[in-house]
């Protein structure tokens, strides 16, 4: 006899694990509609982890005379700091000024602008540095003696990603990664899919909505998946990052002006490294086998050594990483200055489908907001918006609602955490308040002491961390623990990944039977 497919009735189904599809099946089931989230790989999985994790406005997009997306973003910036301020937090970047570039008039004029384009409650405003007295200024070359500081902020890209599903199956969303949408059906009133997860399992979804949030791949899932035809097309733009050993010791970050007009950081990256990024390619490749080029690499080295005193090479690169960029599509701009604007295209031929084009990390809950907003009455719900009062999971340090507290008194709670779990070395509290917040004491329940953590897998992981990731964060694999939950494999010797996959393996025989390693859904 066959075995039973599942079969599950929502409101809505989302496709796509990217920071979209995340915020958009959070927003929704916020407001009380039943949500099934899938996703083909892990969450952040491809482009919302290869970001260079900034929560910014866009300086950069003020030349290109993008005001309205400058000022939505610049509104988030301080929202979304206050809603996880474990993940995200401030930072400072300086500028070094190039005689042979920008005026120096015309960037004073744009910080002036972006420092009032909105209300700013925690953030210093910018103004002009002499490097020669400057922290900053130490490390670059002679040659630059002027520059800018102003203010953005920093998020760790993937666990905003982890931490907005989590939100949604906490309020009741269904959340499958590893899990293709497939036999896509669209009828009058409703969608039929049929979704595979990775060891076979057929689950069939009766949708009255459809999301399309598959970033990059929008225009093929609509294609092959909906067999819609894409009302405006995508531009895919590729965006690559290397890593390097730490090239300076303070907490400044840096922006540096190419002469081809695109914009560079250099920032200080998991205490041991500097992250330095990044290009803008126009990508025509397969989307499932995106990587750095030899001459992004050649690119970004030579713009760095083009300011630091201390001269790299690709041999110094100790990481990389690329992500390819859905831009909406814009046939007379450049991929530097095409708009990273989001649009959502509508669709009511039937039952609804809603496509996420477009759009910045930076703008994700308005995003959503904005889906939901359309979504919503279409289906007889009304609620409004709620996430711009909500802090993430375990953003709550100072109570419920998003604070500047939790922002600006980030380190005072840590300290408390430290006095809590004396027992455990200050270098392994810091990591856990910054990667789960208020989420370690759930992480950690039970534990008195370094024995309760269960064995030490590799350097720094224990056996409770990687039990949580599993269990409550959709893990799998020691990529997901190591590179996405995480960033412990920049600090892991040689044959780490191995050993944590063996490990996985392990639980996942000893798990009861029917307790498939005991993995979130």
């Amino acid at each position: 006899m066959g075995e039973t497919m599942e079969r599950i009735d929502c409101d809505v189904l989302v496709v796509g694990g990217g920071i979209n599809g995340a915020g958009i099946a959070r927003d929704a089931a916020g407001r009380g509609l039943r949500v099934v989230l899938c996703e083909k790989d892990d969450l952040a999985g491809h482009t919302s982890s290869a970001s260079s994790k900034l929560i910014h406005g866009g300086l950069r997009y003020l030349e290109h005379r993008e005001f309205g997306l400058v000022r939505k973003a610049l509104i988030e910036r301080e929202l979304l700091l206050r809603s996880a301020p474990h993940i995200m937090w401030p930072l400072r970047f300086v500028m070094p000024h190039d005689a042979h570039q920008r005026p120096a008039l015309l960037i004073r004029a744009g910080l002036f602008l972006y420092d009032r384009l909105a209300r700013r409650e925690f953030l210093p405003a910018s103004r002009g540095v002499a490097l020669a007295r400057h922290a900053a200024g130490q490390v670059l070359k002679a040659d630059f003696t002027r520059g800018f500081e102003y203010s953005d902020g920093w998020v760790d890209d993937a666990r905003l990603v982890v931490l907005a599903a989590l939100d949604a199956r906490e309020r009741g969303a269904t959340v499958l990664t590893q899990t293709l949408c497939s036999g896509l059906q669209r009828h009058p009133l409703h969608w039929s899919a049929t979704l595979t997860a990775i060891d076979g399992r057929k689950t069939k979804v009766s949708a009255r909505c459809l999301v399309n949030a598959t970033g990059p791949w929008a225009d093929r899932f609509m294609q092959d998946a909906a067999g819609a035809a894409p009302g405006q097309h995508l531009r895919l733009v590729k965006g690559s990052h290397i890593v390097v050993r730490r090239l300076f010791h303070h907490a400044y970050a840096y922006i540096f002006q190419h002469p081809d007009g695109r914009i560079v950081f250099a920032i200080p990256y998991e205490r041991e490294f500097t992250l330095i990024g990044t290009t803008d390619l126009e990508f025509t490749g397969s989307l499932d086998d995106v990587a750095i080029s030899a001459g992004e690499v050649k690119y970004l080295c030579q713009l760095a050594n083009h300011y630091f005193r201390q001269q790299i090479s690709a041999a110094d690169v100790v990481w990389s990483y690329s992500g390819v960029r859905p831009l909406v599509e814009d046939a007379g701009a450049s991929a530097q200055s095409a708009s990273r604007d989001f649009r959502l295209a509508h669709d009511s031929n039937g039952a609804p489908m809603l496509t996420v084009q477009g759009g910045k990390i930076t703008t994700f809950r308005k995003l959503a907001e904005e889906a939901v907003d359309w979504i919503g009455p279409l289906l007889g719900n009304r609620s409004a918006g709620w996430t711009a009062r909500a802090c993430l999971p375990g953003g709550d340090l100072f109570g419920e609602r998003p604070s500047n507290r939790g922002v600006l008194e980030f380190d005072q709670w840590s300290a408390a955490m430290q006095q809590r779990y004396g027992w455990l070395s200050p270098a392994l509290v810091r990591r856990y308040a910054r990667a789960y917040g208020t989420r370690i004491k759930t992480m950690l329940d039970g534990c008195r002491s370094l024995a309760d953590l269960g064995p030490e897998i590799v350097p720094g992981l224990y056996a409770v961390e990687a039990d949580y990731l599993i269990t409550h964060e959709w893990a799998c694999s020691a990529a997901d623990i190591l590179w996405r939950r995480s960033k412990l494999g920049l600090h892991l010797p040689s044959g780490s990944a191995e050993k944590l996959d063996a490990w996985i393996a392990g639980r996942k025989a000893d798990a009861p039977a029917g307790q498939p390693g005991a993995q979130a859904n």
